[in-house]
């Protein structure tokens, strides 16, 4: 599928300016760059690349989100990953020079600024200080995927479901008097990819926390009626 450059306000170089990536770059330097990147447009559900597709460069997201997941043999997705503006994507291709390593799809109509693999690693020589600022964003990727290895190696579908509750209250949640209330964005396909099950345990497991008044499911909504309950429940696990 052919990706198109969108027709967008916001200009390459403003964005380059906004990214921390690139707070070592003078205003020469950015505008150099800028003039050979392209910000693209990707619609809902399309992809920015394909696992194992050679890696041509790296994405800014200027506006909208994507998923990072990576996908079994079978088919089963597990979600890695979601970005939003001002994240970057596939750093570490870039340097190794191998293949992206998982896929990328938006998730909204998404605008992503891209810098080609081969503008990076110049820069990366000319200014060490953009290459320290790209291994942090790598060591701070490498240690949210330790944290889902470790919990699909040691926590069960129940447990890994009210993690993803207790975050999203935390992130996304309003007080209320019964207790926070954020909405549902995901349906229980997408939810399952995130925490590395299927749809059918998520539903299973949904419905038990709500039978136990843990939680309470209105249409899109989800309040947390037990928030010590379930950081109990998820503390027997330790």
């Amino acid at each position: 599928m052919m990706r198109s450059v969108a027709r967008t306000t916001s200009l390459p170089a403003q964005v380059l300016k906004n990214t921390p990536l690139f707070a070592a770059l003078s205003e020469s330097e950015i505008s150099s760059l800028a003039s050979r990147c392209g910000v693209r447009s990707f619609a809902a559900a399309q992809l920015l690349f394909s696992e194992g597709e050679p890696c041509s460069g790296l994405y800014i997201l200027v506006t909208g989100r994507v998923r990072i997941f990576k996908t079994s043999a079978s088919g089963r997705e597990q979600v890695l990953s979601i970005e939003g503006p001002g994240a970057s994507v596939a750093e570490l291709p870039v340097f190794d020079g191998g293949p992206y390593p998982a896929s990328v799809s938006a998730l909204d109509p998404t605008e992503a600024l891209f810098v080609s693999r081969s503008d990076l690693r110049a820069i990366c020589l000319e200014k060490p200080e953009v290459a320290l600022k790209l291994l942090q964003v790598v060591g701070a990727r490498l240690r949210r995927l330790v944290g889902i290895i470790e919990e699909l190696s040691f926590t069960t579908v129940r447990h890994r479901l009210i993690s993803w509750l207790l975050r999203q209250a935390k992130t996304e949640g309003r007080d209320t008097a019964r207790g926070p209330v954020f909405p549902l964005r995901v349906n229980h396909q997408e939810l399952a990819a995130q925490i590395g099950t299927v749809r059918e345990l998520v539903s299973r497991n949904m419905a038990r926390l709500q039978a136990q008044a843990f939680i309470e499911v209105n249409g899109r909504e989800i309040t947390i009626l037990d928030v010590p309950g379930l950081e109990a429940d998820l503390a027997s696990v330790v």
